[in-house]
């Protein structure tokens, strides 16, 4: 009986000793070693610190200032979550990523508002209040529009601002005329004032622009010919010196000297669309289009109309040239379409040209696809983007049809094409 208890008792001691070098294998291997890692202390802030702005500051600025790179991402990030801008110191310090300790040490430093109570914030559609920032001393004089945006205030704030600015005749003028701005709220004056680089209080006998402004002389119209008026004579039209010349100028070198019609007169774009509406009854004009006139357009080709007798139906030198230019590509017109589908022309002026011309198609060199030369496939504006196709397509095939059912192109390229195909 004692014999049966040892066996059961060894029994039990092999099975535990058995269980503990299981144990030892698997929880006694070597431990791993693990790179250290480098912890950057919350106060590890650059001595050398000036006044800044957080929201000017990219990935690698808010890595000096002793945050980790997933820190300085977490805060970009944060950033466009509020909107794209800090607006406050207190809400930088609600990122997550920026310790107490941190903020205190970076707080004497931030160039913005304690709080957002004084800002606009778009946030869902609405706008929440956001601060107006100063960084230094400013004319503001010399502020544009986006000078004031970057201060803080909307586009349509900064468009007011400006055109006060204006109103009283291109400048503030004082601290006190600037006050007077209704855009620029009480608070935000304050906050403005002493970086302001303005006289204290407005010159005695001063005016505004519109105050000041002399009432306009009433202008006379009486008939008047766009073609043969000079500089003062647009001058007692009321425009100024400036405008007057630019109207010459476009009458001499856009329109070869005269004004057609008095659309043409209103496209000068000097002259406002009111101020044409008061010339128009006015005006009379001495070009005549079928008078003093060299060429019979009636009896011309326009296969073989030349730049100066386009020049003188009217057309200016970059129409003229790109009819030109398109034609010679074409090795001549087939149809009129293929004239008013030219770049660059004056439709409308065209159009009443191939109204009046005629059209000789006879000298047009037309071909098939197997025997037309390589070089005209290639610089043909119609066939030059099939050309490679169908010179390897006619080294295996000597009828057209065949090769226009490979080319598989769209119809309306097939029919442009066929222009220029001989008849079958």
């Amino acid at each position: 009986m004692m014999r049966k208890n040892d066996y059961r008792k060894l029994a039990f001691m092999g099975i535990l000793l058995i269980i503990l070098l299981a144990f030892q294998h698997y929880t006694g291997r070597e431990k791993e070693n693990f790179p250290e890692v480098q912890f950057i202390m919350e106060n590890s802030v650059l001595t050398t610190l000036t006044d800044f702005n957080p929201n000017d500051l990219d990935s690698k600025q808010w890595e000096q200032l002793g945050f980790s790179e997933k820190q300085a991402s977490t805060i970009l990030k944060y950033k466009e979550m509020v909107g794209g801008n800090f607006i406050s110191k207190e809400q930088l310090k609600k990122c997550y990523a920026v310790s107490p300790e941190k903020f205190a040490a970076l707080e004497s430093y931030l160039l913005l508002p304690e709080t957002a109570e004084n800002t606009y914030l778009k946030k869902s559609g609405s706008y929440e209040k956001s601060g107006i920032i100063v960084r230094e001393k400013f004319n503001p004089d010399r502020l544009t529009a986006a000078g004031w945006m970057k201060m803080g205030f909307s586009e349509k704030q900064a468009a007011a601002i400006i055109k006060y600015k204006n109103y009283l005749g291109g400048s503030f003028i004082s601290k006190e005329k600037l006050k007077e701005c209704f855009i620029i709220s009480s608070e935000n004056y304050n906050r403005l004032e002493p970086y302001v680089l303005l006289p204290l209080t407005t010159p005695a006998g001063f005016k505004n622009r519109a105050e000041n402004k002399p009432e306009k002389s009433k202008i006379h119209y009486r008939v008047f010919d766009p073609n043969i008026l000079d500089s003062e004579g647009w001058k007692a039209l009321g425009f100024s010196e400036r405008q007057a010349n630019t109207i010459i100028n476009y009458r001499d070198r856009n329109l070869r000297g005269s004004f057609k019609s008095p659309e043409d007169l209103e496209k000068c774009f000097v002259i406002s669309p009111e101020k044409f509406q008061e010339l128009k009854p006015y005006i009379k004009l001495s070009f005549d289009p079928h008078k003093n006139q060299e060429t019979d357009f009636s009896k011309t080709d326009l296969n073989a109309i030349t730049f100066k007798q386009l020049i003188e139906f009217g057309l200016d030198e970059r129409s003229a040239a790109s009819l030109l230019g398109f034609r010679k590509k074409l090795g001549g017109f087939v149809n009129k379409q293929q004239i008013l589908d030219t770049y660059n022309i004056d439709k409308d002026l065209v159009q009443k040209l191939i109204s009046i011309a005629q059209l000789n198609t006879s000298n047009v060199s037309k071909y098939n696809l197997t025997d037309a030369p390589e070089e005209w496939l290639r610089n043909h504006p119609y066939f030059k983007y099939s050309a490679d196709k169908i010179i390897f397509y006619r080294t295996s095939y000597s009828d057209d049809a065949k090769i226009w059912k490979l080319l598989k192109l769209k119809p309306e390229y097939e029919t442009r094409m066929k222009l220029y195909m001989k008849a079958p």
